[in-house]
């Protein structure tokens, strides 16, 4: 044993006499602990508040309120449940969800993935990133209105069908003159489809004059003036031109100074129901064909004056839900682009340089390597985006025409309209969004399991 002296140094063989180290007291360390949670509440309090007024309020409220007829005095149990799933404007809500729930958040998430892949390669990949996301800084109502201009049906306004016409006319002709016409006194008659024949057969040496009227100006403008065609022996000749004289006068019938010629009208030789000779008008109107014509109708197909292709209805009942969803994939798949190359930063490389190294190829790389590797991120933005598709309203809203919003209607519009349009039935509006509350709760409950089990990683 040893003992301290006076200059505290030890000495052997007696007790130490320095008292020992002083414990908080178990009143003090009640006391400290007792003040933590308070501290929390006063904290949280403003934000509980806040989270019962907007949230769990409206939730018990319409609960309750679904429960009621449209004056809300009146108690009807589960009718409105009843009516819901019995409207066919519901039904169709539901069904147009379920497409929304799988083809958003797919094609959102593999082109996120594919740019986020791709621009791995390329030096300007932070300026193709910063494009591709800049859509997440426009509102949705702006991107409706943008949108709703994309999908416009008239190709000089809508660049989807600006695009679309112009591919199309590069594999097809379009008509020379939509909308014109023989006049009723030119000796052509109409069939069904549109077509007109020469009541008579055409004989060589004799030309054979075919006036039109009804072209649209921008169709006649630029064109040269008709010329008259001379007989030739053995052929078939003629004329077809724009008989109208600006400013009136003229002789009908008769090509008279200063009218128009109609180039490139297609013109058939019909004998006994066969085509026997074809050719194209010339740029003076002008036209002749072979002397196998001899004796035959001359026909202008229907063709000539058709209407000219306009590109794809793209807010028509049947592609309207393709179309909002393509406007929202817009929008997104730079949200998904950033969270997946994010993740892709963190995939160790020597794994992949390992996979070429053993013979692999890039396809075989990405596929059972850079995937499996990215899968936490990719869940994360899949049920990201299912639960925001669940919520969609605004776009189909805005994008949507009228006679066919009903075709793209979805949960949240039939809600906003049950609620607050013309019919109003808000007993009916509030079984629809405890319905549209059943269905994001999965999806919520699956992400909060997700975050609790990587957070114990």
């Amino acid at each position: 044993m040893s003992t301290a002296t006076a200059d505290g140094a030890a000495t052997p063989g007696r007790a130490s006499s320095a008292p020992p180290a002083k414990r908080p007291s178990a009143k003090k360390r009640k006391s400290l602990m007792g003040t933590r949670p308070w501290l929390a509440a006063v904290f949280l309090l403003p934000a509980l508040v806040l989270l019962g007024a907007l949230v769990v309020y409206p939730i018990v409220y319409s609960v309750y309120r679904s429960f009621f007829d449209a004056s809300g005095n009146g108690f009807v149990g589960l009718d409105n449940y009843q009516e819901m799933f019995s409207d066919d404007a519901t039904k169709t809500a539901i069904k147009n969800n379920v497409i929304w729930l799988i083809l958003a958040p797919t094609v959102s998430t593999a082109l996120g993935l594919i740019f986020a892949v791709l621009t791995e390669r390329v030096r300007w990949a932070t300026a193709f990133k910063l494009v591709v996301f800049m859509p997440m800084a426009i509102s949705m109502l702006a991107a409706g209105i943008i949108f709703r201009l994309v999908y416009e049906q008239d190709p000089d306004k809508g660049v989807a069908n600006a695009m679309w016409v112009s591919v199309h006319d590069s594999f097809s002709e379009s008509p020379p003159f939509p909308g014109a016409h023989p006049r009723p006194t030119a000796g052509l008659t109409e069939a069904s489809n549109g077509s007109f024949t020469t009541k008579d057969a055409v004989r060589a040496g004799t030309p054979t004059s075919l006036p039109l009227v009804a072209a649209k100006r921008g169709d006649i403008s630029g064109a040269q003036d008709a010329k008259a065609a001379k007989a030739e022996p053995g052929k078939i000749t003629g004329t077809v031109w724009f008989d109208f004289t600006r400013g009136g006068g003229g002789e009908q019938g008769t090509i008279d100074k200063g009218e128009k010629a109609m180039a490139d009208l297609k013109i058939e030789a019909v004998k006994d129901g066969k085509v026997v000779a074809r050719t194209k008008s010339a740029a003076d109107g002008t036209y002749t064909l072979p002397a196998k014509a001899e004796g035959a109708q001359l026909r202008l197909p229907a063709w000539n004056f058709s209407e000219p292709y306009n590109g794809v209805d793209w807010l028509g009942p049947s592609l309207v839900t393709p179309a909002v969803i393509g406007a929202y994939v817009w929008i997104w798949a730079g949200f998904a682009m950033v969270l997946i190359a994010a993740g892709l930063a963190g995939v160790p490389r020597e794994l992949m340089e390992a996979a070429r190294m053993d013979g692999a190829n890039e396809w075989q790389v990405f596929r059972r390597i850079t995937v499996p590797m990215l899968a936490p991120v990719l869940s994360v933005v899949v049920v990201t985006l299912m639960i925001n598709v669940m919520k969609i309203f605004d776009l189909v809203y805005i994008i949507a025409p009228g006679p066919s919003q009903d075709d793209a209607n979805v949960l949240a519009l039939q809600l906003f309209q049950s609620s607050f349009g013309t019919d109003v039935n808000q007993g009916l509006g509030s079984a629809i969004a405890v319905l549209l509350l059943l269905l994001v709760l999965p999806v919520m409950f699956i992400n909060i399991r997700r975050i609790r089990r990587e957070s114990r990683r």
